[in-house]
């Protein structure tokens, strides 16, 4: 897990979901309340919700919850992006 000052400050959420997609997560933007999205893990049925705005302590709290539910870590994203 990377610390939160290792974590990119202008990472859009398009671009985020874009590299879960290729990672194997399912996009649900109708799941989501209001401007979230759901992102689903095919293998377990678990689904983490995206905000709109990714700051870097949202987005540490997001990876922190994807890689205890999938194994997925920072580095298998970074690479997809």
């Amino acid at each position: 897990m990377p610390s939160r000052s290792e974590l990119p400050s202008d990472l859009s959420r398009k671009k985020f979901l874009h590299a879960l997609t290729r990672l194997g997560f399912i996009i649900d933007t109708v799941g989501g309340k209001g401007d979230h999205i759901k992102a689903i893990w095919p293998a377990t049925n678990k689904s983490i919700t995206i905000d709109a705005d990714l700051r870097k302590d949202v987005l540490y709290y997001i990876l922190k919850i994807i890689e205890s539910d999938t194994g997925i870590t920072w580095g298998d994203i970074k690479d997809k992006l």
